[in-house]
């Protein structure tokens, strides 16, 4: 029973992610594939990915997601998911 009232009122607030799958497509590699699956597995992470979210300009020139609602980009995968990483002590 503590598992599932630990769950339902967990203390960390969960981040929402959202990804382009066109832009994944263009910078994810297998390696680094492998590292977001292991971040994105976290309890507090919630995360999609969408066809397209129509930020063309961004996707063409960096390797982004949104944040709840905020568009961190870098120059590649490996940079993005360090950013992303980042993020977690400011949503806690």
């Amino acid at each position: 029973m503590k598992i599932f009232f630990s769950t339902i009122f967990s203390s960390k607030k969960k981040i929402h992610i959202e990804f382009c799958q066109n832009n994944l497509d263009r910078y994810l590699n297998e390696e680094t594939a492998l590292d977001f699956s292991h971040f994105l597995r976290q309890s507090h992470i919630r995360y999609k990915e969408y066809e397209c979210i129509s930020n063309c300009s961004t996707c063409r020139k960096a390797a982004y997601a949104i944040v709840d609602g905020q568009v961190i980009e870098a120059n590649h995968m490996d940079e993005l998911l360090q950013l992303l990483k980042e993020q977690l002590p400011k949503q806690s």
